[in-house]
């Protein structure tokens, strides 16, 4: 008898360390955050995820010197760039959102969106921001063969902001389940990813309140599901009592403006990311057809009169 019980005491202790366990860091110009079950002592885990996030980062930022998007801006419209891969795949899936959403959703917005200044409250004037609008046109960028990238016209620019932090929690998220992790949930900035459940329930994921930041909008009861937020409260400043936010219409170079609030469910955070973007920019009625022909796809919309709008999934009643 004295064996067996050895055997089960040298496993409780492995055992009595299970529990749900936080960390948080700052990265890719946001707040990151996990919250994991483990039977293990997770700081290797949030040291991997904080590698990897700072590796999508150096890749992806466009403020970052030596990063392959922001050598792209520098040369592609010189000559033909080879890019990674992986930095290769986003553009391919950038430009399929460009095509699904008739143009919504644009990485070269940024010819125009990156002439603001959202912490010294500064826009471009109207002449500076007309010629910089003629650069925006997802179609400027040509992939060619071999992971090489081009840019047919001087003064494109791009940024990948509107789907970089969704691939970077799909990757957070390969992460953990590679390493046996069944229960989390991971966010970055308005991007979140709800991994198994949460004590036998549902994870409880709030919507933030487009004009509280202390408050919800709604809570929602999620498992196994990628959410994102795209928000007019989110950076943005005040000019002439109008709110300017980050959120750039590629058709007039400035802020959307029909919405406050776009919250899309969907099996990929990559692919919830770029739709928030595309419903915030597309408008209530545009946004809900897209959003209703997609497969495994929701969306709530919340407008400037405060009136929340749903995906017919969502819609109650349903």
């Amino acid at each position: 008898m004295l064996r067996p019980l050895l055997t089960l005491l040298l496993f409780l202790p492995g055992l009595l360390q299970a529990q749900w366990q936080e960390h948080q860091w700052d990265v890719m110009g946001t707040r990151a955050s996990v919250t994991l079950w483990s039977e293990k002592e997770a700081a290797p885990l949030f040291e991997a995820l904080e590698t990897e996030m700072s590796r999508l980062n150096a890749l992806l930022s466009p403020w970052v010197e030596d990063s392959e998007l922001a050598r792209l801006n520098r040369e592609a419209a010189k000559t033909p760039q080879t890019v990674s891969p992986e930095f290769y795949a986003l553009l391919q899936q950038s430009l399929h959102y460009f095509e699904l959403t008739e143009g919504a959703f644009d990485i070269t917005f940024a010819s125009a969106g990156h002439l603001y200044d959202y912490r010294a409250g500064k826009a471009p004037d109207e002449s500076t921001l007309k010629a910089a609008t003629q650069h925006i046109d997802a179609r400027q960028i040509q992939l060619l063969p071999e992971h090489r990238v081009k840019f047919t016209h001087p003064g494109t620019t791009i940024d990948l902001g509107g789907i970089a932090k969704g691939y970077a929690i799909d990757q957070g998220i390969a992460l953990l389940k590679r390493a046996g992790i069944q229960q989390a949930w991971l966010s970055l900035g308005g991007d979140s990813y709800v991994l198994g459940d949460h004590r036998g329930r549902p994870w409880g994921v709030g919507i933030q309140h487009p004009r509280n930041r202390d408050a919800v909008a709604m809570r929602l009861p999620l498992s196994d599901t990628a959410m994102s937020t795209s928000g007019d409260y989110q950076r943005y400043f005040i000019a002439d009592g109008e709110r300017v936010h980050h959120i750039i219409s590629p058709q007039t170079g400035k802020s959307a403006s029909e919405l406050v609030s776009v919250t899309i469910l969907a099996e990929k955070s990559v692919d919830a990311d770029a739709l928030s973007t595309s419903v915030f920019v597309l408008g209530k009625e545009k946004g809900l057809a897209l959003i209703n022909r997609l497969p495994n796809t929701s969306v709530i919309i919340i407008d400037q009169a405060g009136e929340v709008s749903y995906s017919d999934d969502l819609a109650p009643g349903q």
